[in-house]
């Protein structure tokens, strides 16, 4: 996504770039999102998870949000989670903007929360490969998801056949 959103003829210098979630882990680590960022050009603003006091770097951040975003772009997992909101972890109702996630995969998240996500003007779901292919015939089917949770009007979901095949 990131190399054809790089082709386009957008005013890049006018961009901001926020990160959805991040996984608390140093900086350069390969578990980070943020790596993916640095080929999309942009103004970053990443989340602060390498901060000591976690909460209060996550309320930093949130005081760094636009009123709404544009356009939310997420992905799902073959659990059905979206963002950091694992399946059964309380951050999916936490009434602030931005989250901390109980330890998932090994690691805490720090993530928006759905209040943030479902203000955006849009939100892009980019789902592929077979192993979301149960988790997105359960979200269609409106089975309890965390990324259920996503608004579903102004939401396109780009998907592969591999994912599709149990539509």
């Amino acid at each position: 996504m990131f190399d054809v959103l790089k082709g386009l003829d957008v005013p890049w210098r006018r961009v901001g770039v926020w990160q959805v979630d991040e996984r608390v882990a140093p900086d350069g680590d390969a578990d980070r999102n943020a790596n993916q960022l640095e080929a999309l050009p942009g103004k970053h603003r990443l989340m602060p998870v390498t901060a000591t006091d976690l909460s209060a770097a996550a309320r930093r951040y949130a005081r760094s949000l636009p009123d709404r975003f544009d356009v939310v772009h997420l992905g799902m997992g073959d659990d059905g989670h979206t963002a950091s909101w694992p399946p059964g972890d309380p951050v999916i109702d936490d009434a602030d903007p931005v989250a901390l996630s109980q330890p998932y995969q090994g690691r805490v998240r720090m993530t928006l929360t759905p209040s943030v996500v479902n203000r955006a003007i849009g939100r892009v779901v980019l789902t592929f490969g077979a192993g979301k292919a149960a988790a997105l015939a359960a979200w269609a089917d409106g089975l309890e998801l965390p990324i259920a949770h996503v608004k579903r009007t102004r939401t396109v979901v780009f998907t592969d056949r591999a994912a599709a095949v149990g539509r």
